[in-house]
C-alpha cells in the first residue's frame, strides 16, 4: 500500500496533467474565437443557413469547451480535498 506522501505526489502529478489540458483547452479556445471571428468576417452579409449553422456549431463547441473547463475545476478541488484530508 502506498504511503500518504506517495499517494499526495500521485495526486499532485494528476493535478498538473489536469493543468496542462485546461491550458491546452483555453488555447484551444482562443483559437475557436479566432475561427469564429474570421468566418464572420469572410462571410458577413451572407444570409446562407450554412453559415448560421456553422456559427451556432463553433458557439456550441466553445460552450462544451467552458463546461469541461467548469468540470476539471471541480475534479480539481476534490482532489484537493482529499489530499488535505489525508
Amino acid at each position: 500500500m502506498a504511503s500518504v506522501a506517495e499517494v499526495k505526489a500521485a495526486v499532485d502529478a494528476a493535478l498538473q496533467q489536469v493543468s496542462e489540458g485546461q491550458a491546452a483547452i483555453q488555447a484551444a479556445r482562443e483559437k475557436l474565437g479566432e475561427a469564429q471571428q474570421s468566418l464572420a468576417a469572410a462571410l458577413d452579409g451572407s444570409g446562407s443557413d450554412a453559415v448560421s449553422s456553422a456559427h451556432a456549431s463553433l458557439s456550441q463547441a466553445d460552450q462544451q469547451l467552458e463546461e469541461c473547463m467548469g468540470a476539471m475545476a471541480v475534479a480539481v478541488d476534490q482532489a484537493q480535498t482529499y489530499t488535505a484530508n489525508l
